[in-house]
């Protein structure tokens, strides 16, 4: 049987005292495989870093789509593995950029703060 992650959106965004890594809905997810939840952990941090470093690149007048693609692509995987602080964050960062805020250097401060509290908490679980 074929195994597929959920990305559905939590039905409210995480609050200040959410967990970083919410390992319940990370093992809902694996079915309870220990080695699979260390896989998937390990690829989402690689990935997140990846993208925080292409995001983080001088802006150009003109990228912003694939800026919010990449936000996008690191929200999903974020919700699936349970960082939904990090998801949040993402799809802050998307909206401000769709939308040309003013408030997008902040959105992405926030962003790379949640990537690397997501990055400190996996090392440690690891």
């Amino acid at each position: 049987m074929k195994q597929t992650l959920s990305l559905e959106k939590p039905e409210t965004d995480p609050g200040p005292q959410a967990p970083i890594i919410d390992l319940v809905h990370l093992s809902r997810q694996t079915r309870g495989d220990g080695a699979l939840e260390n896989e998937l952990l390990r690829l989402f941090a690689n990935q997140a870093q990846q993208i925080l470093l292409r995001i983080e690149e001088e802006r150009l007048p003109g990228d912003g789509h694939w800026r919010a693609d990449l936000a996008h692509r690191l929200k999903g995987s974020a919700r699936a593995i349970g960082a939904f602080p990090l998801g949040a964050a993402a799809e802050a960062y998307e909206d401000a950029v769709r939308e040309d805020r003013a408030e997008l250097d902040e959105a992405a401060q926030r962003l790379a703060e949640a990537v690397e509290q997501a990055r400190r908490v996996i090392a440690q679980l690891l």
